[in-house]
């Protein structure tokens, strides 16, 4: 992975929503959930700041981002894919709708595309069983997916 170096403005930015949360360490999560809104994903450079803020090894702020599978250390597409993986999705045809989404966006689980439009993940489960297989489009949720609708989805955003 390919080191960032921030702005002043930006490592300031961070500062200001760790002051916000008076450096509590007690705050790591809901600093990191900030600062993740602010700056679409968390680098390394991010973390560096964020543990030297609230006064806390850079390791434990590291374990968290990789930890909780909300974070992310890369940047996100500007519309990010996830499909669920649960088991009634799984069941009724999960894997095969992820495969067509990497085969038309042409890259992998964890990766975005070239242009930055589309970034793709997994998740553990949506809450919609009912409408499984199921995968989302940022907040849009999409049901009884099919690997022939996924075509169609991609070009919603294109």
């Amino acid at each position: 992975m390919k080191k960032i170096t921030l702005s002043e403005s930006k490592v300031k930015a961070i500062r200001e929503i760790c002051q916000a949360y008076n450096n509590d360490k007690g705050e790591v999560i809901n600093v990191l959930h900030k600062v993740q809104g602010a700056f679409g994903y968390l680098p390394e450079a991010v973390q560096e700041v964020v543990a030297h803020a609230l006064n806390m090894p850079v390791a434990h702020v590291y374990g968290i981002v990789t930890f909780y599978s909300f974070f992310s250390m890369v940047p996100k597409g500007e519309h990010p894919i996830s499909i669920c993986m649960g088991t009634a999705c799984y069941v009724r045809g999960a894997e095969k709708v992820l495969d067509e989404f990497k085969r038309q966006l042409k890259i992998n689980v964890g990766e975005t595309t070239a242009d930055g439009k589309f970034s793709l993940n997994c998740l553990r489960c949506v809450g919609a069983c009912g409408l499984a297989p199921v995968a989302m489009v940022g907040e849009k949720v999409y049901g009884r997916l099919t690997p022939d609708q996924v075509k169609e989805i991609i070009a919603e955003y294109k």
